[in-house]
């Protein structure tokens, strides 16, 4: 692809980019305005774009009365350990996936899909279960768990297919190089899938830090809350002081932007002339 295509190129993401932020930053922006209005007053059906009180008021209760700080701070530890657990297993599945034959591949993708479609809900027993057997319970362990089986089959499928389309004849070479099985997976090629692992990191980050469902079984006692669970007992306080509870909603929407921010830059930058699709 030459320079000029690849402009071309970069110039019509740039514009589907900028299409994309507008249509949410609006609600985006809501939420910031509606957490500097006054804690306290009533709701308003249709709240200004500045308000006249504009203040951090609320965001000085939310963290204190919701103790969101220690709750962010779980979070965090259940993102720091999870997100990269959940891609070493992914990748080194994926890598593995990839080496196998086809017959057997088409088997053990096959096995993948039909476990997607079981639902979520229908594990939760059974694992509470095992926590609850190991006295687990209470604990981040439960959180962190999911990340030994990749969190999703679904990401050691998206690997597969990224070790798939690099060319064998690189696999020929670390063969001839005499490389072990794990050293072509790490010098050869997890290098030359960075942009998926960008992906990846980045929507296992959102969807662990946003998670509500599992904190709700797993956790009892506050000092374990993580954010969301935080959030909603702050919203069961005073349902009707809203720009408390949206001031905490934007401490917590702060991060996965940053990590998204940061995963499209290297996603971007990931391509040039040469590599852009």
């Amino acid at each position: 692809m030459s320079w000029h295509d690849f402009a071309k190129l970069r110039r019509r993401r740039t514009y589907g980019a900028v299409a994309v932020t507008a249509l949410f930053a609006s609600p985006l922006l809501l939420l910031f305005t509606g957490s500097l209005r006054e804690p306290g007053l009533p709701p308003v059906i249709a709240p200004p774009l500045i308000p006249d009180d504009a203040g951090f008021t609320a965001y000085h209760q939310a963290v204190s009365h919701g103790d969101l700080v220690r709750a962010a701070a779980n979070s965090m530890i259940v993102a720091a350990v999870g997100v990269p657990l959940s891609l070493l297993v992914a990748s080194l599945a994926g890598f593995a996936l990839a080496q196998l034959p086809r017959r057997l591949t088409n088997t053990v993708i096959g096995l993948s899909v039909l476990a997607m479609t079981v639902p979520a809900a229908a594990l939760l027993l059974p694992r509470f279960v095992l926590f609850r057997t190991l006295q687990l319970t209470d604990t981040l362990v439960p959180l962190i768990a999911p990340a030994l089986i990749a969190t999703s089959p679904l990401y050691p499928l998206i690997y597969y297919l990224a070790f798939r389309s690099i060319p064998a004849d690189s696999y020929d070479l670390c063969r001839l190089a005499d490389l072990t099985p794990m050293q072509t997976w790490r010098r050869m090629a997890l290098p030359q899938v960075q942009p998926v692992t960008a992906a990846l990191a980045a929507l296992t980050f959102v969807l662990t830090w946003s998670n509500l469902l599992d904190p709700m079984v797993y956790l009892y006692d506050r000092a374990t809350f993580t954010l969301p669970l935080a959030l909603r007992a702050l919203a069961a306080m005073d349902p009707h002081n809203q720009p408390v509870f949206l001031a905490g909603a934007v401490l917590a929407t702060l991060p996965t932007l940053l990590v998204l921010g940061v995963a499209q830059r290297r996603f971007m930058h990931s391509y040039g002339p040469e590599g852009a699709p």
